[in-house]
């Protein structure tokens, strides 16, 4: 299935894309669905014709969770290529998102006034269908409800006033999520996806899923150790080689670019970046 969160008449309300057609469903978001025990049964229900998928706007992040964790450091061409260090991380290197952080698949950004260093990041999301808490990582994948694609937009600058990247990776509504949650059942193997950015057209990052450091079963399992994953929850697992900032020239985007962030099976978030007023 795949699933995402649209804007309607009175509010939002999660929906089911099949076949090219938006069928809304009787829960707000996707968040809220995930929460029914009978999520996947509720999901494959019948619901209220939207219309044609083609026309969503994808201004809604796929999904809004309360917790967003990230993965840094998580493709050895991203460690390599880091001005900051070379030796390949023992354990995942994480980092939350706050809620008003995330946007939609199409929305555009605004690039703030503050940074003068806002970069790309091509990712992986692992959304969680059942809690989970202390699963081994043979155990993971059974607490996964599906995939999205993620742009884990940066402002370098900010990102390096200290050793937490905490401020560098919050600027609100930075981070598009999406355009759907894809179950893992839609994929031949959701462990080996491609991945790509682009930017104007010119592709920046590429590389396969099944090159993280940390698989999408060992950051669950790690992440379950010290907290509950709860339905809904997102983890983002980690960008390639290839940002503006490892580039020699450091290409941070600018007034008018474009960048599309693509995974295979799921689908891109097409951001227009654009300056501040």
């Amino acid at each position: 299935m795949r699933l995402t969160t649209i804007a309607t008449e009175n509010g939002t309300s999660a929906a089911r894309i099949t076949d090219g057609t938006v069928v809304a469903l009787p829960y707000p978001n996707v968040v809220a669905l995930l929460g029914d025990p009978q999520w996947r049964t509720a999901a494959s229900s019948t619901g209220t014709d939207h219309g044609d998928a083609s026309a969503l706007e994808y201004n809604l992040p796929a999904v809004r969770p309360g917790k967003t964790m990230c993965c840094g450091l998580n493709y050895r061409s991203h460690v390599l290529e880091s001005r900051t260090r070379r030796e390949l991380p023992q354990y995942p290197t994480l980092f939350a998102k706050f809620p008003d952080t995330l946007t939609g698949a199409l929305s555009p950004i605004c690039l703030p006034h503050a940074s003068a260093m806002v970069d790309w990041e091509a990712e992986l999301g692992v959304v969680i269908g059942t809690a989970a808490r202390r699963v081994s990582a043979g155990q993971a994948l059974d607490h996964v409800a599906g995939l999205t694609a993620v742009n884990d937009v940066s402002m370098r600058d900010w990102q390096r006033r200290s050793s937490e990247w905490l401020q560098g990776k919050n600027f609100e509504a930075s981070t598009p999520v999406g355009p759907a949650l894809v179950t893992l059942d839609e994929f031949d193997d959701p462990l080996d996806l491609a991945i790509s950015c682009d930017v104007d057209g010119q592709t920046m990052q590429q590389a396969r899923t099944s090159e993280l450091l940390f698989s999408i079963a060992d950051l669950v399992s790690y992440a379950s150790t010290f907290t509950t994953l709860r339905p809904g929850d997102l983890i983002v697992t980690g960008t390639m080689s290839g940002v503006a900032s490892a580039r020699e020239d450091q290409p941070f985007l600018k007034d008018g670019q474009v960048v599309t962030v693509t995974i295979e099976g799921i689908g891109s978030c097409r951001t227009e970046f654009y300056a501040e007023a």
